[in-house]
């Protein structure tokens, strides 16, 4: 049986990091000048978490809170390249961090940004997501997410490794790991603890979780487990590394993959100490390029143009059926949506989706062919297949901001008015053009035969 994905619930943010060189200091303050060359924007946070589980190789899904501004819809078009994305409204603008470095020292971070999530209309997806996962990271930078779902993490069978932040909520009780570093681990405690081996074994308790490793730095880890027993993992070697930002996302996402897959507590702790270590040695989160997501480029999929289409401040428009033997009144149809804003993406039954919906002599044209005719045509940005009878569940990841409909509608009794309500869409229902349809064509070229 295939293990489920990896379930990231978390603060995403976006991260920004400004690399120049500083030679002088400004003529009047005793600061650094740095004379910028380039900026490189990334995921942050619960963000990097997934991007990072996502590079190993297992499918992701990232359940976060993102803002309507310039910065929560460029991050929102970073995280759909490599993770489906279950978006949780955020009150307030998407949290930015910018560092300003010089030959890879970081002189000054710059945070903004005040969001704080909230449950809104996406609690079913959430909910269906974790049902389904494979084993959980909670990545709390203390911004709501985590907590807006902490009732659906209650319960769970599946490991749920907990990465904690000062600011953020306590981890639910019976986490399989909980990641801190010495100092959140200090937060947990409420008093000093000298030795952080006797900080992770008072958290054990305390937490009511199986084990608790506190990260070390340089140093590996300490782990305690609910048995009592405490073993230090260091790093297979001496770290070299020298910007360890985004080390503990790289920890508990390499854990989290561990235990999915059977690891022990033990042997998880030390994978994840070996992956955090090469990580730092590889230039830590600075080192890590993503393309900047740009409407002349076209993404691959149409997941990835319509997060492009948002990202950008466009407006997406999506529609769907069969489109078995295209006609002039399909093509009509599809023009008139690719007019109303700045993409358009065709959603198509799938081969047996239209045989529940048509019955057993179609389609006529096989799934693979109606794909590519679709995407010949000039005024389609994008063609994307759903097996469902209904593209409700496409229409919820794809968020379009028009779903396009032709015929007699009145867009209240389409079965996928719902979901496009729930992500805040709008429907519109475009005339027919009379005297085409594929009933006809098809009746009209049996009569022929």
């Amino acid at each position: 049986m295939t293990a489920g994905p990896i379930v990231v619930v978390g603060d995403s943010l976006l991260d920004a990091d400004i690399e120049g060189d500083a030679d002088r200091l400004c003529p009047d303050a005793p600061v650094p000048v740095v004379r910028g060359r380039s900026e490189h924007r990334r995921p942050g946070g619960a963000g990097l978490a997934a991007l990072l589980a996502a590079r190993d190789g297992v499918e992701v899904v990232l359940i976060t809170a993102l803002g309507e501004d310039a910065s929560g819809r460029l991050l929102h078009a970073m995280l759909s390249g490599f993770a489906e994305v279950v978006r949780l409204p955020l009150r307030g603008n998407t949290s930015r961090k910018t560092r300003v470095r010089a030959r890879g020292q970081t002189l000054l971070r710059i945070d903004t940004g005040d969001g704080r999530a909230w449950r809104g209309p996406e609690g079913d997806r959430a909910a269906r997501a974790l049902r389904h996962a494979g084993a959980v990271l909670v990545s709390d930078y203390g911004r709501g997410a985590s907590e807006t779902v902490r009732d659906l993490l209650n319960g769970l069978t599946v490991p749920v490794v907990w990465d904690p932040h000062p600011s953020g909520s306590l981890p639910i009780p019976g986490c399989a790991l909980v990641a801190p570093s010495q100092a959140e681990a200090a937060v947990l405690c409420g008093q000093p603890y000298g030795d952080p081996a006797l900080a992770a074994r008072h958290l054990v308790r305390e937490l009511h979780a199986g084990a608790v490793a506190v990260t070390l730095g340089r140093e590996g880890a300490v782990l305690a487990s609910r048995s009592g027993r405490i073993a230090r993992v260091p790093p297979p070697a001496p770290v070299t590394g020298s910007d360890a930002c985004g080390a503990g996302d790289r920890f508990a996402a390499a854990a989290a993959l561990a235990l999915r897959d059977g690891a022990s507590i033990q042997d998880a702790v030390t994978v994840a100490v070996v992956e955090a270590t090469r990580f730092v040695e590889s230039g830590g989160a600075a080192a890590i390029r993503l393309p900047e997501p740009t409407l002349g480029d076209r993404p691959r999929t149409a997941v990835e143009l319509a997060a492009l289409v948002r990202a950008t401040g466009g407006r997406l428009i999506a529609t769907g059926g069969c489109f078995d033997l295209l006609h002039a009144g399909h093509v009509s149809l599809l023009r008139q949506a690719r007019a109303l804003g700045d993409a358009l993406i065709v959603c198509v039954n799938s081969d047996d989706s239209v045989r529940r919906l048509k019955g057993s002599g179609r389609p006529v044209v096989a799934e693979r062919d109606r794909v590519e005719i679709l995407r010949a045509l000039g005024c389609v940005d994008g063609v994307i297949v759903f097996t469902e009878d209904t593209p409700s569940r496409l229409i919820e990841r794809l968020r379009p901001d028009v779903w396009v409909k032709g015929g007699d509608y009145t867009g209240l009794d389409l079965p996928e008015a719902e979901a496009v309500r729930r992500t805040g869409g709008e429907i519109v229902v475009l005339p027919s053009v009379p005297g085409h349809s594929t009933t006809g064509l098809i009746a009209a070229a049996q009569e022929v035969m």
